[in-house]
């Protein structure tokens, strides 16, 4: 019996020494991180101010809206700032998250664009309601965000930018209008007047981009040679001098106070879902409408082929423009080509027409004529098909290189001038690039792609970023700041944006 008391004590000792030992396994919790001391080095961020275009004010999905400029990537950079020293951020903000607005209570710019089911196939549809926006109703500055949809280089010196008051609206721009200090300021001079000590400075992608999304219906003022740019149309590539002249203007005012910066490059906006989504061959006919096409085109052919016998045009620009159909999903468009040879002073009906190829690049809103009726009344006069599409639905090939050109000669400049004045330059031309074809990874496995609608960069615009391309974008922008000042300012989480509002 005592032996037996004894084991029930040693058995009772082990019990408590297993739950002990237990006990002490249990993970303590974890520690706090370590706080970090963010440092902006050398630079002085506690006056930021951002100089650009749509891209700097936040424009997506074909409008500016307040939500879109919270997640503007200056709004993202002055968030890391104030972790460093970093003041206030204003923003011009829209009156709401419609996007649309009225100049005397008459529409003007239009909403916002969702992606609607409502014709059980997926499509860019404006928001329904008014945008409570009035651009006559001008709001109190001064603001740190001093983008303004739509201005090109030469437009942020042009007194009287914002005026919209009694002259066209074509002539003025609306955004500025709203937010301009005066009716004859100037974007760069409202800028230099907050004295700011840091700045970012992304100018020239509407340079190159309007005559892009025309289809190239504008003037090359690089071939012209015209440095006058009160004379240019609203589509013409601006010429490289005129840019170089008011480009140093800012930098050198920007930076007369001390202040340090940040430049950025233009895209390649070839690269771009605008330019890549619609196909060049998305014609789908039966074997009897391709057979009714090939004869009504069989003279427009034999008239080539005549003047190709007699040497008018070489066999090359025979092929390249004879047309023809098949049976099928994937025939091209028919095009017109200001860069053929002119035959019409020969035979007016042999005009500068083809079919499209891989090469030719269709702009976004070609979807919105293709398959469409040129005359109501003609059921023949289908777009696309017996009525070539005009100018500025297609990018050619040669529309193509005078963008290159132009868009390579800013990037130069651009360099240059952050070679010149110590600024680093950020190169969204190659990211984007980056974007276009392998994609960004992210942390949580998907790849941020231009793919239009999913692909998580692009808004449904098809021009402008997401506000997770721009969150990828403001990151560019630290790198740069980071690796130039000595900063360590963190990264923002472009998980934490949106890559397509669903409404």
């Amino acid at each position: 019996m005592k032996k037996y008391a004894m084991l029930l004590a040693a058995v009772g000792l082990v019990a408590v020494s297993c739950n002990d030992h237990d006990f002490d396994r249990t993970p303590p919790p974890p520690a706090p991180p370590e706080p970090v001391d963010y440092t902006s080095g050398t630079a002085d961020v506690s006056n930021y101010v951002s100089i650009g275009n749509s891209l700097t004010a936040g424009f997506s999905d074909g409008a500016l809206f307040v939500n879109g400029q919270d997640a503007s990537f200056p709004n993202m950079l002055a968030t890391q700032f104030k972790l460093a020293g970093g003041g206030n951020f204003n923003l011009p903000y829209m009156a709401d998250n419609l996007g649309g607005a009225t100049l005397g209570g008459q529409p003007v710019l239009g909403n916002r664009l969702i992606l609607s089911f409502a014709t059980g196939s997926p499509a860019p549809t404006p928001v329904d309601g008014q945008g409570a926006t009035e651009i006559s109703n001008v709001i109190s500055g001064p603001f740190n965000n001093m983008g303004v949809p739509g201005a090109k280089s030469f437009h942020l010196a042009a007194p009287g930018y914002g005026n919209v008051q009694g002259v066209p609206l074509g002539l003025a721009n609306p955004y500025y209008a709203r937010m301009a200090s005066a009716p004859d300021a100037t974007i760069i001079g409202d800028a230099l007047a907050q004295q700011p000590t840091f700045f970012t400075l992304w100018i020239g992608n509407n340079d190159v981009l309007s005559y892009a999304t025309a289809g190239g219906d504008g003037e090359d003022h690089n071939e012209t040679n015209n440095i006058d740019p009160s004379t240019y149309g609203g589509n013409d590539l601006t010429n490289i001098n005129v840019f170089n002249n008011v480009y140093n203007q800012y930098i050198q005012g920007l930076m007369a106070g001390g202040a340090k910066g940040v430049l950025a490059n233009v895209p390649d906006v070839t690269t771009i879902p605008f330019f890549t989504t619609v196909p060049h061959n998305p014609v789908p006919l039966d074997e009897a409408t391709a057979t009714l096409l090939n004869g009504a085109y069989a003279a427009y052919n034999g008239g080539l082929a005549q003047l190709a016998g007699l040497g008018m045009i070489s066999q090359e620009e025979l092929a390249k423009r004879t047309i023809s159909f098949a049976a099928g999903a994937n025939n091209a468009v028919v095009i017109l080509d200001e860069d053929l040879t002119d035959l019409t002073g020969v035979n007016p009906a042999l005009v500068n027409m083809r079919q499209a190829t891989a090469d030719d690049l269709l702009v976004f809103t070609a979807q919105t004529i293709i398959g469409t009726l040129a005359d109501p009344n003609n059921p023949t006069s289908i777009n696309g098909v017996a009525i070539p599409l005009a100018d500025k639905w297609v990018l050619t090939p040669e529309e193509q290189d005078a963008i290159a050109n132009a868009t390579d000669l800013l990037n130069e400049s651009i360099d240059n001038f952050g070679a010149q004045y110590d600024l680093p330059v950020v190169d969204a031309n190659a990211y984007l690039k980056v974007v276009a074809t392998t994609g960004i990874p992210m942390r949580d496995g998907t790849t941020v792609t231009a793919t239009y609608a999913t692909g998580g960069a692009f808004s449904l615009d098809g021009v402008h970023p997401s506000p997770r391309g721009y969150a990828l974008l403001a990151n560019l922008f630290l790198d740069a700041i980071n690796a130039k000042h000595g900063s360590n300012f963190p990264h923002v989480d472009p998980l934490a944006y949106t890559g397509l509002y669903l409404q």
